[in-house]
């Protein structure tokens, strides 16, 4: 999408965009999403009823916050824009899930007539349901990168966006099963399962299952972003929509024809150590992206974007919390949040400049890198004017 302008608001350089694109955009999206999710509504609703619902609502609503927040930790060194996090979150919980239930539905039909009643269930469970529940999620990941390249910076922004958008379909999902869970058993008793084991299943024992399928998606795709040849840019995201469709068939098999011994074999066996794999994996990322940062420093100071002071502050999540803290006790929260601007952007040219001395950057890596050069400094000045009125 090309850019018309950009303008100054606020001291910060900032894209502007045709006026039917940013006011007919938004209002569209919002609409869809607000749409898909009153369907979803009505029909969990019609299913369960509304007690159901809210005991449905109430005990999904506890584990997608502490899954949201794990994502957006790992989204520090360069935060993402919350109206995008917003809405990957939406994508997932509304578009993705309503789009997954007519076509898992319709699977499960021809399934019945094909294989007989109950074969339906299980065609959707362990074919349908990952090639289509994955792809749909991972769409949203390939749009950001396709049609926002600029807030797409490499793989700790794919596993972001992926993980926010699984979230949001497990959070529907779960509405789903722990209100029929609670219609059909109540909360349950040592001879039936009812909300209660569903919840330690799907809420305490693998709240990360979707998310974790996902990411394969986001690690993908953020590889593509950072690739220079053209075989890796189209290879990696297909060999990460593989990966999370093998393992989601994987999850879903044992768990629709697999007995206890087998469901908690590739728990343990495959589920918790790729999933501390992951965790490492990001881990050793965010620490790479450091050593990005801290190497893109002296070069800032040298053209005048930065000064000596503030290397070591940049340099390091501690001393950037230590920095923003400060700031906030001396001068208040808004110039706290302009530091945090400040930094966020100078994160992000070291991003840039990394990427297009490996040859990854793409062919608008010269007018991005100018835009962002603006970015940086009028973010500084900003900064310390807000913190000088505020003295």
């Amino acid at each position: 999408m090309a850019l018309r302008s950009f303008v100054v608001s606020d001291g910060v350089p900032r894209r502007h965009l045709p006026r039917r694109l940013t006011v007919l955009l938004p209002v569209a999206g919002l609409l869809v999403l607000a749409g898909c999710g009153l369907t979803l509504l009505a029909l969990s609703t019609a299913r369960v009823g509304w007690v159901a619902e809210a005991v449905g609502v109430a005990g999904a609503l506890l584990p997608v916050g502490p899954v949201v927040a794990a994502f957006l930790w790992v989204d520090r060194w360069e935060p993402e824009p919350a109206r995008l996090l917003w809405l990957a979150f939406g994508w997932g919980a509304c578009v993705a899930t309503i789009t997954a239930l007519l076509i898992n539905n319709t699977a499960e039909a021809v399934g019945d007539l094909l294989l007989g009643k109950g074969g339906g269930d299980k065609i959707s469970a362990m074919v349908s349901a990952p090639l289509v529940e994955e792809g749909v999620k991972g769409a949203f990941v390939l749009g950001i990168l396709l049609f926002l390249r600029e807030e797409f910076d490499g793989v700790i922004d794919g596993i972001v966006y992926a993980g926010l958008v699984a979230a949001g379909f497990a959070f529907t999902e779960n509405i789903y099963y722990f209100g029929r869970a609670f219609a059909e058993y109540g909360f349950g008793d040592s001879t039936s399962p009812g909300v209660v084991a569903a919840f330690i299943l799907r809420g305490v024992l693998s709240p990360f299952t979707h998310p974790l399928f996902t990411v394969m998606i986001g690690i993908g795709i953020g590889v593509a972003a950072r690739s220079a040849t053209k075989r890796a840019r189209v290879l990696a995201p297909l060999l990460g929509y593989l990966a999370a469709v093998v393992l989601h068939a994987l999850w879903n098999t044992t768990a629709t024809i697999g007995t206890a011994n087998t469901f908690l074999t590739v728990y343990f066996l495959v589920m918790v150590p790729l999933f501390g794999a992951v965790v490492y994996f990001v881990h050793w990322h965010r620490k790479r992206e450091q050593r990005i940062v801290a190497a893109g420093l002296p070069a800032m100071v040298d053209a005048g974007l930065i000064v000596v002071s503030e290397v070591d502050l940049l340099a390091s999540m501690k001393g950037r919390k230590s920095w923003r803290s400060r700031v906030r006790a001396q001068s208040g929260p808004h110039a706290a949040r302009a530091v945090e601007d400040y930094q966020s952007a100078v994160s992000e040219l070291a991003f840039l400049r990394h990427a297009m001395a490996a040859g990854s950057a793409g062919i608008d890596a010269a007018g991005r890198e100018a835009r962002l050069l603006d970015v940086v400094r009028q973010a500084r000045r900003k900064a310390v004017d807000v913190a000088r009125a505020t003295r």
